[in-house]
């Protein structure tokens, strides 16, 4: 029998943990881009309703996903929208912790 006769299966077994690990950060990043769209489209949603006279909060929060309505934060300052939005995340650890913020600016109505 040849040495080297189990090498590859070795190999193929040692790499599996890696291609999981690397999966997961790929995912991770696909997330986070995600969530960072999802965080622009409702700056700006907000932006626009402030620019309508409407409260921009409410406006903001519509335009995301109901996952996200808990881990969404909107700051309303003058015409800036900022939100905070926390990254989904398919490890535990990073759960929370990830966050992406955007602003949107505009002029309030009535100025």
């Amino acid at each position: 029998m040849d040495r080297e006769s189990g090498q590859a299966t070795v190999e193929a077994v040692a790499a599996v943990p890696l291609l999981l690990l690397v999966g997961a950060v790929v995912l991770q990043l696909l997330f986070a881009g995600y969530a960072l769209t999802l965080a622009d489209g409702a700056a700006e949603a907000g932006a626009l309703a402030l620019a309508a006279g409407r409260p921009a909060k409410p406006a903001a929060g519509r335009a995301l996903p109901g996952w996200a309505a808990e881990d969404v934060e909107v700051a309303v300052r003058g015409g800036e929208v900022a939100v905070r939005l926390h990254a989904p995340s398919p490890l535990p650890g990073l759960a929370g912790v990830l966050v992406v913020t955007s602003s949107a600016f505009t002029r309030p109505a009535g100025r």
